[in-house]
């Protein structure tokens, strides 16, 4: 069941950064709701379909996004390997594990990226997409990495509800 909730729940999250996030950048940066959901959703104790939602959301990013499809799949696979290790370490304060991933996982999203468009034939220069893209991204995504943290805490509470023992 929790698998196929991700695919609506990634086309919402597609029309909502097509259509609201990324026009409102800051500097030339914008958040990544995709990020942010895998994230939040691998962080919850009872889900076991981390694999998949990630798997759903890189097929989804790379149709809506210009990058090569391969990048937002390693991007949220490797990122999503990294939630799962620290969740088994930090599984106390799934938040703080929420904000320390999240700038982790934006960090190596952004240099998956530029490497990828750098291999492409696109010159970035280093310095300028660190300060214009990557920093005022990471600073976005921490701004929604609480609140998105939340309502998939709801979403993950109403698919695994708890077992109550009688």
């Amino acid at each position: 069941m929790a698998i196929l909730i991700s695919i609506p729940l990634f086309a919402f999250v597609t029309l909502l950064q097509s259509s609201i996030v990324s026009r409102m950048p800051l500097l030339e940066g914008s958040a990544d709701l995709f990020l942010l959901v895998i994230i939040a959703w691998a962080l919850q104790e009872r889900v076991r379909t981390a694999w998949h939602w990630s798997l759903v959301a890189a097929l989804m990013m790379g149709f809506a996004s210009t990058l090569p499809y391969y990048v937002p799949l390693i991007s949220y696979l490797g990122i999503t390997a990294l939630t799962l290790a620290i969740r088994r370490r930090i599984w106390q304060q799934p938040m703080l594990a929420m904000v320390v991933i999240t700038l982790t996982g934006g960090l190596f999203s952004h240099i998956i990226s530029a490497v990828a468009l750098r291999l492409s034939g696109t010159v970035l220069p280093w310095l300028d997409t660190l300060q214009l893209i990557t920093l005022p991204s990471l600073l976005l995504n921490l701004l929604l990495s609480l609140p998105v943290f939340v309502v998939i805490r709801d979403i993950a509470r109403w698919v695994y509800p708890e077992e109550i023992e009688l």
